[in-house]
């Protein structure tokens, strides 16, 4: 399938290409959900096309409060724009489905009035019984003729019963014997029988909403979606969903369907859960989640210090390849590669240290400045006074030790030293460099480090090193005590690059108070 044959359709009927990601406000976005709204935005964007936003939120009962906020700010983070949607507008709005119940009515009324649907009665206890004396009972055209509903009851019955505020439901009636082929373009054709399929229901009269199955179709249709890309899950739905556009007369108009790969746990069998994420230490959502209900906070990949450009490159090769080993893309660089052709139709590993691999990747290319700025709010944390320091020392920091982290929380535990002179110091490394003679080491060491011509790295390095040398002493011993004293363990950047920052003064302070408390017994 290559990218003039994704858009074949389209070209044929001169439409533009449009996509939709219509999330549920259920709660916080699953990361699966993240991916299957970022190969919406790639493929748009590939073909010069729109991305909608829509909010399916006709499910009243699963509504949680700020969980459409929270989609709104996962998308803007992670750079998935959006061109029309409930902040955006656009001119096939309203884009959240509680607001369209009108449009809906109109389009139920329709496949009512052509025999395409019929009211039905039935209670939730007669239904059960039902299903306790029918084996694998299916409401269906082999069922529906001894159940409740406009089938089988007067007009005048159901009339009565409508008046009486009877609440009841309205299903889809599927004629057996029917070929229905679903056109994937991952998949490509898709053929089941009309047989296996029951009369799913549309609407309820419960909550005057549509269910998930009219409503999409008949936004997908009034919105002009030319392809309907969503998780593999939804695949069972499509070949009613292709019934449903046929009811209306719509099949000019149909959409192609792009139906994704499951995200898989990463070890063993099954889809990624939130429990995956718990169990082996990495988030499953986009940004971090506090439940309205329960008072749980769940990790999101932006607290936790997740680059948003890493995310999403991490996130568009699970499932799709760009034909190539290319591994490291930005944004643009995936909206030019991207093409259903290299989507796979078997599940992806969530493979979450690779996602670790691509953050290191993306902040070892980031600008110091840029790091460091991200870096301020975890030493604000630390309760660092990030303006007696300024930004030229904390970039210079980040760019001496930014090698070592995969996150930017991660630098605190590089650079503290920078920020807090030491107040303990690693007990292995006093056992085996602090000797009953370092301190005086250490303070003829004090004494060189006063008269140096400079302090600059290159400058002082080689005049200490050959004091070292001259006076007879033990380089690594010498060199470790001076590393410990000044931040407070043996490790760390090059010695006389952290001395050049720190500054003379501050240098030579650490190394008295470590000559003060160090004490080689406290390490026995």
């Amino acid at each position: 399938m290559t990218a003039s044959n994704e858009t074949c359709q389209n070209t044929t009927n001169q439409r533009r290409v449009r996509v939709r990601f219509a999330p549920s406000p259920t709660g916080p976005l699953h990361i699966g959900g993240v991916r299957t709204a970022l190969y919406n935005y790639l493929f748009a964007r590939r073909h010069g096309g729109d991305m909608i936003l829509r909010i399916e939120d006709t499910d009243s009962q699963r509504f949680v409060p700020g969980a459409e906020d929270y989609i709104n700010e996962a998308l803007a983070w992670l750079g998935i724009g959006i061109d029309e949607g409930v902040r955006e507008g656009g001119a096939y709005g309203p884009y959240k489905q509680s607001e369209r119940r009108d449009i809906y009515r109109t389009h139920v009324r329709q496949l009512l009035d052509t025999g395409k649907a019929y009211i039905a009665f039935d209670t939730p206890e007669e239904l059960e019984a039902k299903r306790e004396s029918i084996k694998n009972f299916q409401y269906d055209a082999s069922t529906r003729m001894q159940m409740r509903n406009s089938l089988t009851l007067p007009a005048d019955e159901v009339q009565r019963l409508i008046n009486e505020g009877a609440r009841y439901v309205v299903r889809f009636k599927i004629e057996p014997g029917i070929d229905v082929t679903v056109n994937d373009l991952v998949r490509g054709p898709v053929t089941i029988k009309s047989d296996i399929l029951d009369d799913k229901v549309l609407y309820k009269s419960a909550d005057d909403l549509p269910t998930y199955h009219l409503a999409n179709i008949v936004d997908d249709h009034l919105m002009e979606v030319t392809h309907v890309i969503r998780g593999e899950e939804w695949l069972p739905s499509a070949p009613l969903h292709v019934l449903l556009y046929r009811a209306f007369g719509w099949e000019d108009t149909m959409p192609s369907f792009v139906h994704l790969p499951l995200l898989l746990k990463p070890d063993g069998k099954g889809k990624l859960s939130k429990r995956d994420g718990d169990r082996l230490g990495f988030p499953v959502f986009p940004l971090e989640w506090h439940d309205p209900f329960s008072g749980d906070t769940s990790a999101g990949y932006r607290e936790s210090g997740y680059l948003p450009e890493a995310v999403i490159n991490f996130l568009a090769l699970l499932g799709w390849n760009p034909g190539d080993d290319t591994e490291i893309m930005d944004m643009q660089t995936l909206i030019d590669k991207f093409s259903f052709d290299h989507c796979s139709r078997a599940g992806a590993k969530f493979a979450f240290e690779k996602g670790k691999w691509f953050n290191h990747q993306y902040l070892q290319a980031m600008n110091d400045a840029e790091l460091a700025s991200l870096f301020v709010p975890v030493l604000k944390e630390h309760n660092v006074d990030v303006d007696t320091f300024g930004m030229d020392y904390i970039t210079r920091v980040v760019g001496m030790v930014k090698s070592r982290v995969s996150f930017v929380p991660e630098l605190w535990e590089q650079t503290k030293y920078f920020f807090q002179a030491p107040t303990e110091y690693d007990p292995k490394a006093v056992k085996k460099r602090w000797s009953e003679d370092m301190p005086a080491t250490m303070t003829r060491l004090i004494e060189v480090l006063k008269t140096l011509p400079s302090f600059k790295s290159g400058d002082a390095e080689p005049i200490v090193l050959q004091w070292i040398t001259d006076n007879g002493l033990h380089m690594g011993n010498v060199m470790n005590a001076f590393r410990l004293a000044v931040v407070g363990q043996c490790t760390g950047p090059h010695m006389f690059d952290i001395t050049e920052v720190l500054g003379r003064e501050k240098t030579i302070e650490r190394i008295e108070r470590a000559i003060e408390n160090i004490n080689p017994d406290d390490a026995k």
